[in-house]
């Protein structure tokens, strides 16, 4: 379970709320519950696997593009 506590007894509820917010979205948990949220097949969830896969590698590739041509 993530947990927030506030810095300090100043600290806005929205600064607090967006702190937890983060916190959830770094640790995947709401990602992890929406993907169990309908069956998927084990051949389907290899595919988007390998997609994903390929889609980082084109990502970093463009990115080191991006970067020698300064």
């Amino acid at each position: 379970m993530i947990q927030v506590t506030r810095k300090d007894s100043k600290e806005s509820v929205e600064n607090l709320l967006r702190r937890f917010g983060r916190k959830v979205q770094q640790s995947g948990v709401l990602a992890e519950a929406k993907s169990g949220q309908y069956f998927e097949k084990p051949m389907s969830k290899r595919d988007r696997r390998a997609k994903a896969i390929v889609r980082r590698a084109r990502k970093a590739d463009k990115i080191k593009k991006l970067k020698l041509g300064r």
